[in-house]
């Protein structure tokens, strides 16, 4: 006769092995979210609450003017 506990231990962990998996998930995808941002700031590109923008290179105010005007 198999013993009334065996059930709930086989549950136990298997909701412990779920938990492990999906911890290891989130790490993974945050890891990669992060790795991402960081590339996509290399570029000037952010990612805001409003969306996405484009920022420029640092370009000095006076040759800005003058690409703009010439």
């Amino acid at each position: 006769m198999a013993h009334p506990l065996i059930p709930l231990l086989i549950l136990f962990i298997l909701l412990t092995l779920a938990g492990v998996v999906s911890y290891v998930v989130y790490t993974i995808i945050n890891d990669i979210a992060d790795k991402t941002n960081k590339s996509m700031e290399d570029h000037h590109i952010t990612f805001t609450k409003d969306g996405m923008k484009v920022g420029v290179k640092h370009v000095r105010e006076e040759d800005y003017v003058g690409a703009t005007q010439g």
